[in-house]
Parts: C-alpha cells; sequence; structure tokens
C-alpha cells in the first residue's frame, strides 16, 4: 500500500467514524438530555442504517465498499461533485448540531406523538429506500465519475425502475424530516438548503450520465423522473 493510499485510508476512516458515530450523538451530547428519547432513536437509526446497508452491499457486491471508501481518491471525479460535497457536508452536521442546541435553549415548542410516528415511518421508508439502491447498484459510488474500470453500465432494476437516483431521494426523506422528530424547527433550515444543494447535484450528475455513460440516455427516457415521481 503507498502513502497516499493510507493518507486516503486513515482520512476516510476517521471522517467515517465522526460521521457515522459523533455526529449521530452531537442532539444529547449539546442538549445534556441523556433521557431525550427521540434523540437516541435518531443515533440509533442513523449508526444501524449506514452499518446494516453497508453490510448487506458488501454482500452482494465485495468490491463495492472499496470504491465507496475512495470516493475522493479518484482523478476523474468531477470537480462539481467536489465543492457540493463540500458545502453539503457542513450543512448535515448543522442539522444535528442545531437541534441539540435547540433542545437545550428551548427555541421551538416541539412536534406531537401523531407528528413523531409520521416522521419515524417516513425516516424507516427513507433509510431502506437509499439501501434497496445501494445494495441494487454495483456501481453506487461515493464520488460521481465514470468506472471504465470496473464495467460501468447502467442499472435498471430494484429502485431504479421508479426514480433515477433513489439514493438521493431516500436521504432526502430523511434529511426533510428529521428536524421534526428532533423537535426543532430552526433544524430546516440547514436540511433545506441540503436539499436544494442534493437537486443541484442531481441535475449535475444525471446530465453527466446522460453524456458520458452508454445506455443512459435511452434508460432516462424509460424511466422519466429523477428524484420524485409525477413531479421531477
Amino acid at each position: 500500500m503507498s502513502d497516499q493510499q493510507r493518507v486516503i485510508t486513515l482520512r476516510v476512516m476517521i471522517q467515517v467514524l465522526f460521521f457515522i458515530v459523533v455526529v449521530p450523538f452531537l442532539p444529547l451530547m449539546i442538549s445534556w438530555r441523556w433521557n431525550w428519547w427521540e434523540a437516541w432513536v435518531y443515533a440509533l437509526l442513523s449508526i444501524l442504517g449506514f452499518v446494516v446497508s453497508r453490510m448487506l452491499a458488501a454482500r452482494r457486491h465485495p468490491d463495492l465498499i472499496a470504491e465507496r471508501s475512495r470516493f475522493m481518491g479518484h482523478e476523474n471525479t468531477k470537480f462539481w461533485y467536489r465543492r457540493l460535497t463540500a458545502l453539503i457536508m457542513p450543512f448535515a452536521l448543522l442539522v444535528p448540531l442545531i437541534a441539540g442546541l435547540d433542545e437545550r435553549l428551548g427555541w421551538s415548542p416541539g412536534f406531537g406523538w401523531p407528528v413523531k410516528i409520521l416522521v419515524l415511518v417516513i425516516i424507516l421508508a427513507g433509510y431502506a429506500l437509499s439501501s434497496y439502491a445501494l445494495i441494487e447498484n454495483r456501481f453506487f459510488s461515493g464520488t460521481v465519475r465514470i468506472q471504465t474500470e470496473r464495467g460501468h453500465h447502467v442499472v435498471s432494476s430494484g429502485p431504479y425502475r421508479w426514480v433515477r437516483h433513489p439514493g438521493y431521494a431516500g436521504g432526502l426523506l430523511t434529511y426533510l424530516v428529521t428536524p421534526l422528530l428532533l423537535d426543532s424547527a430552526w433544524a430546516f433550515l440547514p436540511a433545506v438548503l441540503i436539499t436544494v444543494l442534493t437537486v443541484i447535484r442531481t441535475a449535475l450528475e444525471d446530465r453527466t450520465l446522460q453524456a458520458e455513460l452508454d445506455g443512459y440516455r435511452e434508460y432516462a427516457g424509460r424511466v422519466h423522473y429523477r428524484l420524485l415521481p409525477g413531479i421531477w
């Protein structure tokens, strides 16, 4: 293993530990309300959703996890993807951070049980859709590039029969309702910004795939919607 590969691996490990282990517990750590059950549910769902989906994906496509672990180490990653990712990651951090401050300082009044139950259903649906996309698509890289060395081709099975970017669609479902689970109206601000940036990223990625991936333009002619059936 080269020095560059070691650096990339170490960097990825630190990022995974931070975003998958530390960030989900930010609401609890910042608010210091250890009996806040919604924050515990948020943390456990975040961690389990990541771990279970990666285990299932690795079982079906052993080389996929290695591909995703080098998401910023590929030379042919699109420059706009790097820029958008650099913007999205801080906003993703702000959602649980603001929710923790909101709980500690009492900025928002909170939401009732019917809302919480509906939100939990939506979050589970979001994780299920994203995980299904990851498991179904051997080329579900952590970046936007044409994976010629891996025989990159169009995947049109599973959730890709409904929308062209089901992984993003599932992620947006989760982000948009998380503030409701954590009783934080203020956390909607970064969640909405994440949504806007993800829509931009989806549009640019879809344009790239139509221009550079054989068969994708024909696939887009059959599956008309990128994220939300009937709308876009």
